[in-house]
């Protein structure tokens, strides 16, 4: 399993930074690798990716979800991974966006890139992207999911 920790600051407030990271459909216009994120209703997801010339799709479940402070998920399917993406308020107009991950590579492709240290490459890259993609928006975000997933246990 390995961890992978990327932040990135970007340059609108923490709603709208939230905001843009809540329409995971959008995903593929600036994750490397994501063909298609279907929303399955408020909680699960459906992914289909190419990573070093291999297919997958795999479920994925929202386990925690709060407006302008995190989401978090597992997968349900595939390779085995889990994360949470957290939002944090620099000033009136400057968000923190930081994604820490587990990941367990699934095949011979998948360590490779693990090993040689790719995977955390794509993360950065894929925050860098995010980065652009809401900066050149000028603050307009694609939508927004403003409701609550408690994490399990939490009542």
């Amino acid at each position: 399993m390995s961890s992978i920790t990327e932040s990135v600051d970007v340059k609108v407030n923490v709603s709208i930074a939230y905001n843009q990271w809540t329409q995971f459909e959008s995903f593929p216009r600036f994750m490397d690798g994501v063909d298609e994120i279907r929303q399955i209703d408020d909680t699960h997801t459906h992914w289909t990716m190419s990573v070093a010339g291999v297919t997958r799709e795999f479920d994925a479940t929202i386990t925690e979800q709060n407006p302008d402070e995190r989401v978090a998920w597992k997968s349900d399917s595939g390779p085995n991974h889990a994360g949470v993406i957290t939002f944090h308020y620099i000033d009136a107009d400057t968000t923190r966006v930081t994604a820490q991950m587990d990941i367990d590579p699934e095949g011979f492709a998948e360590n490779v890139a693990d090993k040689l240290g790719i995977l955390d490459r794509k993360v950065k890259g894929d925050m860098e992207r995010f980065k652009t993609f809401i900066e050149d928006r000028h603050g307009q975000e694609t939508g927004a999911w403003r409701g609550d997933v408690d994490h399990p246990g939490q009542h």
